[in-house]
């Protein structure tokens, strides 16, 4: 983005948590990124200014700190700034109340009330929560596949599914890789459970079910953190969950709007991404 907040250039990055995929994987993919959308704009290295990293896993100021500390190393006179996912979707959505639901490997709501007072609920991890995230919803399908399995010899038609979807060949196999690499495999499962409750699966039904339930219990949470029951505010949501299955994403819809009957429903006015361009381009003194 260039200082007349015009967009000039894009790219994606991999798994940028440093408290998943550890800091060096976070700044390598942080740096690909950044070398991408540097090459499609055509610019050199020295026409860059300043940067903003929004990650997740880094809300923990000494994980930020570090972040920051090797972004400067690797872009070395730029002014850099590292901030959380959640504060890029406050960025996002604009001034004002507003409360957004982030829902993707991880799950969180973050939000604002008129008096400028912020607040987050979730956003932990997986030792620690991330209900109705793709994490969990995965972690419960291989569960109740699992048990299933144990109680009748056979699997049912989700289990075949996932051995199918991770490439195990048995549940030994699968448990193998869930304890070498447990967020290569339960995230993975999400559009596979989708697809079956599509079908008519009724245990992956039950799983969504539950799923979008907990997402709008960490809404209700933050608005009464916030004490926004009084008060007009903006909600929108955002992740990789939405937008893959009219069916959850309905379901979702009615647990939400039974959780702030009062909210205004919104997209987010920028992405991500936009908001940590607009962010970047805050460090850079007044012309």
């Amino acid at each position: 983005m260039d200082e007349s907040h015009r967009v000039v250039s894009s790219s994606r990055g991999g798994p940028s948590n440093p408290m998943r995929v550890g800091f060096g994987g976070a700044l390598a993919a942080v740096c690909e990124a950044a070398r991408m959308a540097i090459s499609s704009a055509k610019i050199s290295n020295n026409e860059i200014a300043s940067l903003c990293a929004g990650l997740a896993g880094t809300a923990y100021p000494e994980s930020g700190r570090k972040m920051r500390m090797l972004l400067e190393e690797e872009f070395p006179g730029k002014l850099v700034r590292v901030c959380t996912d959640m504060d890029l979707t406050l960025q996002a959505i604009g001034d004002g109340a507003a409360v957004v639901l982030i829902a993707g490997t991880g799950s969180a709501a973050v939000g604002r009330n008129a008096q400028g007072h912020t607040a987050r609920v979730g956003g932990h991890g997986y030792l620690l929560g991330d209900e109705g995230s793709a994490y969990h919803v995965g972690q419960r399908a291989v569960l109740e596949a699992l048990r299933q399995f144990e109680r009748t010899g056979a699997n049912m038609a989700m289990g075949g599914k996932i051995l199918s979807e991770i490439g195990a060949t048995t549940w030994a196999d699968l448990q193998s890789r869930v304890y070498a690499a447990p967020d290569e495999v339960f995230p993975r499962l999400f559009p596979m459970v989708l697809q079956v409750a599509e079908a008519g699966d009724a245990t992956a039904r039950a799983l969504l079910e539950d799923c979008a339930a907990a997402l709008a219990e960490l809404v209700n949470d933050l608005i009464e953190r916030l004490q926004l029951r009084s008060q007009k505010f903006l909600l929108a949501k955002t992740g990789g969950m939405l937008g893959r299955s009219a069916r959850f994403d309905g379901r979702l819809e009615y647990f939400l709007r039974k959780a702030a009957p009062g909210a205004e429903f919104s997209a987010l006015r920028l992405t991500p991404a936009e908001a940590a361009a607009y962010l970047a381009l805050q460090l850079l003194p007044p012309a």
